[in-house]
Order: structure tokens, then C-alpha cells, then sequence
């Protein structure tokens, strides 16, 4: 009988146990998707909140008002076109509910569905709807325009703008980007955000990663040196440099080299090489370390899992993964995260778009605070991937994003797409200035290679935000 007793009271303590873990783990999942499940069509109360309101505004981090509403809820944007066109895809628009938007990530700030209750009988016993409350972005609605004014025109792409030390984003841009005041430039190709939303293929700027698994896996990474002969022959796809034609017997030939010297000139073959010493499973760990594989659950941002190839893969797959080819899949935010990683000594901060919330009475309802997402390299390790970033800006591929006087470090990359006539051109780097902790990455669809154009834009947005003061302080709209 004591025996049963007990049986009974485990039994009774493991079904307890299990109902508190699954009890956390709703509150996680509700926490974490708060702005996805207050913006579903399905979430009746939601809803009919949302019908009973009229929005708050939505503000740069300087207090520039992006988007408001009159009291029937009908929504305006800023006056200039250039402001609404180079902020649409962080802000948002009433005819598209999109991800990453401000408009649908914080709706349930902007609806009024956090108001208190005597905020809310305040508005019973007026007559009036309920007034949501102010969000302030992080966004600079002037960086924007002016990154915008720098990216080429009729191409596709993205610019990043992110704080490396606290993951708040200055520029969240996707191109081409619309005007929300006007019906006629909307459809589901402009409002999508390339930023978030869109994987390709890396480009060589997937070598930050690359080396870093091997400084963590080759005690003598920095010692070790490597013969390109400029093709590394598969039957299927040869690994070959920039400027190889081989069926016009052009080689680019690197000769000995050591990983530095190979990351500054953008080696391909020694890249690839590297990749097979590791194997797949050491470089895919250290990706995954990075990020690769997750399941992005940002509370400020929809973001598309970037993809490492999974299962067993053939000698040439890898190899070509070790430059950034293959079937690797990453968005532009999440290279901007990477570039950063090695900016803020190997932490990798959690990305932002929101600053503060205000309620009507001009209170503070909520602020942001800077969160660490992952911790992918040692601060020993970010050092000499910074070094090699440094490199690459003073006498590699990246001279053209270099400001004098000033400590620019970065990466390149001309990413291979199939049935395309150029390569899509990447840059991701960051200033290392105390008093300038910022990374960006650009990328431009089709346009060529990543060191002739898309550093030169990089190289403005750097110089921009040294010259300008971006701390978020009120200013008049």
C-alpha cells in the first residue's frame, strides 16, 4: 500500500513537472511570436480591436513621423516621396501585410491592444476610438534616403545598415523599394523585403565563416600555407578563380599562399581547399554556429532561416560551399550579422528596428534593450578575423570601400547564379571606430563584382555616418 502511495505521488510529481514545462513553453512561444499571432487575420479579438482603433504614429529614431493616421484610421506617410520610398519596407503599408514591417510586427502597440484599462475607459467615456500608441524605430529615415540616392538603379538587391554593439538597424532597405501614398507602385515583388526575405547564394563573403572554422579547428591555421594553381578539377564543376576562362586557357594563379593573404585577394581554390581539409561536418557546425539552420524567432523582425546543405555531400559540393557557392542560402540581414559578429569581439546581437514606445499621454509605455543572440567566435578569434577584414579594405578586394584615416574592415563577394549575365555583388564589413560602431551589407543583383560595385556603396554609407551624429535624439518631425 506505501509502495502504490508512492508510485502515485511520482506519477502525480512527473505529471506536474510536465505540465509546467509545457505551461513555459506556451508562454515562450506566445512571447516570441506576440507580433505574429496580434497580426493574424485569424485572431478574433485581435480583429475586432484593430476595427475599433485608430493607429499611433510610426517615428524614425530622431522623431521624424514616417506614418499617421486621422480619426477614422485612414493612414498618411511622410511628404517627401524620397523619405516614404527609402523607409516603405521598414515601415510598412496598408495594403500588404508585411513581414518585418513595423506596421505588422508592432501592431498590437500601434491598435491600442496594450493599452491599460483606465486607458481604455478614458476613450469609452469620450466617444472616441481608441488611440494606439507611438512606435519609434530605430530606422534614420536620412541615412535612408541617402543609401538609397546610392544604389543603382532598376537592380534588385538590399542595404543593411546595423549598431554591431547593440543590433539596432539604421537602414533596413529592399530594392526596388515603392511609395506607400501610391496605389499604383504596389504589388508583392516591391513589398516583399529582400533584406529579410530573400536567400541566395553568399558569394565569397561566406569566407568569414569558412575561416573561422578553420582557426577553430587548425591549431596552426596561421602557419599553414597553400598552392593555387588556379583550377581545382571536378568532373562536374571545377573550382577556378575571378578571371579564369579556361576555355580560353586564361588561369589566375595565386601561387603559395597563406589563409590571410587568400582571404585579402579572395581565393577561391585555396577557400576550397580548406573546406575539403575540414569536411563538411566541421564547416557545417561551425555555419550553424553562426546561425545556419535556425529557426530565427527575432521579436522585431520576420527573418528567413538562412540554409547550410544538409546530408551527404560529394568532394565538389563542399568544396565550392568553402567559397560560398553551392546550396547555401543566406539573407542579407543575416550576412550584415555575420560582418558584425567580428566587429563586437564575436558576439552576434540580436537584430532591432524598435527604439520606445510612447503612449498618447506622451509616457513611455516600453523601451528596447539590446539582447545577445549567439556567441559564435572567441574574442581571440574576432581579432584575427578582423585583421583579414582589415586586409581585404587595405591591399585585397575591398580597396574600394577604403576611407582614409579611418579603420574600414571587410569582405567582398561576386556570387554565381544560374541564368543570370553577371554576378550578384556583395560587400559586408563595418567601421572599427569607437565612436562609429557600424556594419553594413549590400548586395546588387546582376550588377558584377562585389569590389567594384557594391563597396563604393558601402564606402558612402561609411563616410556618411561619420559625418553625421545618429544617437536617436528627438528631433522635430
Amino acid at each position: 500500500m506505501k509502495q502504490m502511495r508512492k508510485n502515485a505521488l511520482r506519477l502525480a510529481a512527473l505529471f506536474c513537472a510536465l505540465f509546467a514545462a509545457v505551461s513555459a513553453y506556451a508562454v515562450y512561444i506566445v512571447s516570441s511570436n506576440e507580433a505574429r499571432l496580434m497580426s493574424s487575420t485569424y485572431n478574433t479579438y485581435a480583429r475586432e480591436q484593430r476595427a475599433r482603433a485608430v493607429r499611433g504614429d510610426i517615428l524614425d529614431r530622431n522623431g521624424v513621423v514616417l506614418a499617421t493616421s486621422d480619426s477614422e484610421d485612414h493612414r498618411t506617410y511622410h511628404a517627401d516621396p524620397q523619405v516614404r520610398a527609402a523607409t516603405a519596407h521598414a515601415v510598412g503599408v496598408n495594403s500588404y501585410r508585411m513581414a518585418s514591417s513595423a506596421d505588422y510586427m508592432f501592431s498590437a502597440y500601434l491598435y491600442g491592444l496594450k493599452l491599460s484599462f483606465p486607458e481604455r475607459l478614458s476613450y469609452m467615456l469620450q466617444g472616441k476610438r481608441t488611440k494606439g500608441d507611438n512606435v519609434r524605430l530605430t530606422i534614420d529615415s536620412r541615412l535612408s534616403v541617402y543609401a538609397a540616392s546610392r544604389f543603382p538603379a532598376d537592380k534588385k538587391g538590399a542595404i543593411v545598415v546595423m549598431n554591431y554593439q547593440t543590433g539596432e538597424l539604421l537602414v533596413l532597405q529592399s530594392f526596388p523599394s515603392f511609395d506607400p501614398q501610391d496605389e499604383s507602385s504596389l504589388s508583392a515583388a516591391r513589398t516583399s523585403n529582400y533584406a529579410t526575405g530573400t536567400k541566395k547564394a553568399p558569394g565569397s563573403t561566406f569566407k568569414i565563416v569558412t575561416a573561422a572554422s578553420a582557426m577553430q579547428n587548425f591549431p596552426d591555421f596561421a602557419e599553414k600555407t597553400y598552392v593555387c594553381e588556379g583550377v581545382i578539377s571536378f568532373p562536374a564543376r571545377p573550382v577556378v578563380d575571378a578571371g579564369t576562362r579556361l576555355a580560353e586557357g586564361t588561369i589566375t594563379r595565386h601561387g603559395q599562399t597563406t589563409m590571410q593573404h587568400a582571404f585579402a585577394v579572395s581565393c577561391n581554390n585555396t577557400f576550397a581547399q580548406i573546406a575539403l581539409e575540414l569536411g563538411d561536418e566541421a564547416l557545417r557546425k561551425t555555419a550553424e554556429d553562426f546561425g545556419f539552420n535556425d529557426n530565427f524567432l527575432f521579436s522585431d523582425l520576420v527573418v528567413e532561416n538562412s540554409a547550410y546543405p544538409a546530408g551527404q555531400r560529394a568532394d565538389v559540393d563542399v568544396a565550392w560551399t568553402g567559397v560560398g557557392q553551392s546550396s547555401l542560402a543566406v539573407t542579407p540581414l543575416h550576412m550584415c550579422m555575420i560582418a558584425s559578429t567580428v566587429a563586437n569581439d564575436g558576439v552576434m546581437m540580436e537584430p532591432r528596428t524598435l527604439k520606445a514606445v510612447t503612449a498618447q499621454s506622451g509616457r513611455q509605455r516600453m523601451g528596447s534593450s539590446p539582447r545577445v543572440y549567439r556567441r559564435p567566435l572567441s574574442v581571440e578569434q574576432a581579432a584575427v578575423l578582423k585583421d583579414y577584414m582589415r586586409a581585404v579594405v587595405t591591399a585585397g578586394t575591398g580597396r574600394s570601400a577604403a576611407i582614409e584615416g579611418k579603420k574600414v574592415c571587410g569582405k567582398t563577394g561576386s556570387a554565381e547564379l544560374d541564368n543570370q549575365e553577371k554576378t550578384n555583388a556583395w560587400f559586408v564589413g563595418f567601421l572599427d571606430e569607437p565612436d562609429a560602431p557600424y556594419a553594413v551589407a549590400v548586395v546588387v543583383e546582376n550588377a558584377g563584382g562585389g569590389g567594384s560595385v557594391a563597396a563604393p556603396i558601402a564606402r558612402a554609407l561609411f563616410a556618411w555616418l561619420l559625418e553625421n551624429d545618429v544617437n536617436g535624439e528627438e528631433a522635430t518631425p
